[in-house]
C-alpha cells in the first residue's frame, strides 16, 4: 500500500475520533499531527495552547529566529523541514561546549549558555526536564524573553509543575500537561507550526505579487 494512502487513512480515522470543535483549525493540524505521530489519543486533552501563540510561533519562524532544543533527537526531527522552508539555524544544548559543571546536566548547562546568546530565540525541550527547569528560572528572572517555547518532557516529579509555571508566563508557549510528553511530541508541535507558517507565507507573497 502506498505510503500516502497510508497517511490519508490514518489522518481520516483521527478527524473522525477528534473533536476538531473544541479546537480553531490552526490548533486542530497541530493537535492531529502530535496524535498521529504518538498514536496516542489522549494528546488530544493534554496539548495547551498561550493565548496568541500559533500566529507568534509563525512570526518568530518566518523572521528566521534562533531555535534551541534540548536533544539532538529533536534536531534530527525539525532540521529536514526548515531547511525546506525558513532555513532557521538550529542549536542543541546538549552538544553545546561548556565548562563542566557537576550540579547540572549538560542539557541544563548547555541551554543556559545558548540562552545568553540567544535570549529571544525559539526554545524546544523535548526530552530533558532539567533543561525545563533552567528554561523556566531564566524566565522567572527576566534573563530570557523567548519567542516561543515548546516544552513537552515527561517526569513523575516537577515536571507538571514545571509545565504549569511555563504557561502561566507571559510568553508565547504549547506545553503538554500532567506527566506525559517526549521529543516526538516536540517535533511533531514544530514540524507543524512550520508548516502552518510556510503555508501562510507563501499565500502572502502570492497575494502582494
Amino acid at each position: 500500500m502506498d505510503l500516502h494512502l497510508i497517511d490519508a487513512k490514518s489522518l481520516a480515522l483521527i478527524d473522525q475520533e477528534i473533536d476538531s470543535d473544541f479546537w480553531s483549525p490552526a490548533e486542530y493540524e497541530i493537535v492531529r499531527r502530535v496524535v498521529y505521530a504518538t498514536a496516542d489519543f489522549e494528546y488530544q486533552h493534554l496539548l495547551r495552547f498561550s493565548e496568541r501563540v500559533l500566529p507568534a510561533g509563525a512570526a518568530a519562524l518566518a523572521s528566521r529566529t534562533t531555535i534551541i532544543v534540548d536533544v539532538p533527537m529533536v534536531q534530527v526531527g525539525v532540521v529536514s523541514r526548515l531547511q525546506q522552508t525558513f532555513a532557521n539555524p538550529v542549536y542543541c544544548s546538549t552538544q553545546t561546549i561548556t565548562r563542566p559543571q557537576k550540579n547540572k546536566p549538560q542539557a541544563a548547562w548547555g541551554l543556559e549558555t545558548l540562552a545568553s546568546r540567544y535570549p529571544e530565540g525559539i526554545f524546544i525541550i523535548g526530552d530533558s526536564l532539567p533543561a525545563l527547569h533552567s528554561l523556566v528560572e531564566l524566565v522567572q528572572q527576566q534573563r530570557l524573553r523567548p519567542a516561543l517555547v515548546i516544552a513537552t518532557p515527561s517526569g513523575f516529579i516537577g515536571a507538571e509543575e514545571a509545565k504549569k509555571q511555563l504557561y502561566q508566563a507571559n510568553i508565547p508557549n504549547i506545553t503538554v500537561t500532567g506527566r506525559k510528553g517526549n521529543a516526538v511530541v516536540a517535533v511533531a508541535i514544530l514540524n507543524g507550526l512550520v508548516d502552518l507558517a510556510w503555508q501562510a507565507y507563501e499565500q502572502s507573497a502570492q497575494a502582494v505579487g
